[in-house]
């Protein structure tokens, strides 16, 4: 039975995608940067789909309410995805909303942070709520912003994934050890057809992938207190520190924080290695991915060997700071000759 999941995931991966591409069903028409880096407008936006249904079935019978909310945030990407809902700021409102509601039901308020004065001030219910709100929104949104290069999305969630799988931090947390390895299954998966061009996570693969992410965080968290809510932060440290800049840029622009550019870092390494290997865009585009996520693997692959040390793990975030911080300007400045991004 095992074995045959294991072979039935690509196959209806390549199936239905075939099926999508041939009836011209939710393809990227859009023109948008993902697509112009590529070059292509014939790849399904079709992740979000196996995402669903994997949740479906192992969260359907387990956890009824998270599985609600996972099936409302997707069809608010579809409907992004679709074209249905195109302003950013009505899509930020529901997803506001939404999260809103998902804190309350779930209970996933009352995190720690070891910061005294602020965890002083999450001792008041509406603002713990609403803190735990905004940290799933900025890690949503962030998702969505790395989800530029083919690969980087899945392949850095999958990289957490296993780090959790392998210091056994998911078990009990509606989650068996068969379910992480399909889960992680599915994610490679995705991750190969993603890298050959053969179907994108889209708005409704990004939305869903951050929002459970969130949940599964937080909620190992709640189960194992005695590890540094640093460690959390660590472990979401790229999407969500990618989201925080690119909002501090572009207020600095004097732009819309969710209007939508190609000023952020994995385009701009893009296109800095496009300009050095004179290669075509997608094996420049895997570059990109790939690189980024080697780093982040090494120092999330150190972070897993001190999870309960705060202050290695308060180090290594401020290293990836400091280090995004210092090739993003260098990177910027190759680009546009300027640094007054």
């Amino acid at each position: 039975m095992y074995y045959l999941f294991f072979f039935l995931i690509p196959v209806l991966i390549y199936f239905t995608n075939t099926f999508i591409v041939k009836n011209k069903y939710l393809l990227n028409f859009s023109g948008e940067t993902h697509q112009k880096i590529l070059g292509t407008k014939k790849t399904p936006l079709s992740g979000g789909i196996f995402l669903i249904i994997f949740l479906s079935i192992i969260l359907i019978e387990r956890d009824q309410i998270s599985y609600v909310f996972f099936i409302f945030i997707f069809i608010l990407g579809l409907f992004s995805d679709l074209k249905i809902l195109s302003v950013p700021s009505r899509r930020l409102f529901y997803q506001f909303i939404l999260v809103l509601l998902f804190v309350h039901f779930l209970s996933l308020n009352g995190i720690s942070t070891r910061i005294l004065f602020i965890d002083k001030v999450l001792e008041n219910y509406y603002l713990s709520v609403l803190f735990s709100t905004l940290c799933i929104m900025i890690l949503i949104n962030g998702t969505n912003f790395i989800d530029g290069l083919n690969g980087l999305v899945l392949t850095y969630y999958f990289i957490v994934l296993v780090l959790l799988y392998k210091s056994n931090l998911l078990i009990g947390i509606n989650f068996t050890n068969f379910n992480l390895i399909y889960l992680c299954y599915l994610l490679f998966v995705l991750l190969v057809f993603n890298f050959f061009n053969q179907l994108y996570l889209g708005d409704s693969g990004a939305y869903l992938l951050g929002l459970f992410m969130g949940y599964l965080l937080i909620e190992l968290h709640k189960y194992h207190p005695n590890i540094s809510p640093f460690y959390i932060v660590l472990l979401l440290w790229y999407p969500s520190f990618e989201n925080l800049f690119c909002i501090i840029r572009k207020f600095k622009l004097g732009k819309s924080p969710v209007s939508p550019d190609s000023k952020h870092f994995h385009h701009l390494l893009f296109y800095f290695l496009k300009k050095k290997l004179k290669s075509n865009n997608l094996v420049c585009n895997n570059y990109s991915s790939l690189i980024i996520n080697f780093y982040n693997f090494v120092i999330l692959l150190i972070g897993t060997q001190s999870i309960y040390n705060t202050q290695i793990l308060v180090i290594l975030i401020l290293i990836n700071i400091l280090i995004y911080t210092i090739i993003y300007l260098k990177l910027f400045k190759f680009k546009y000759k300027s640094v007054n991004f």
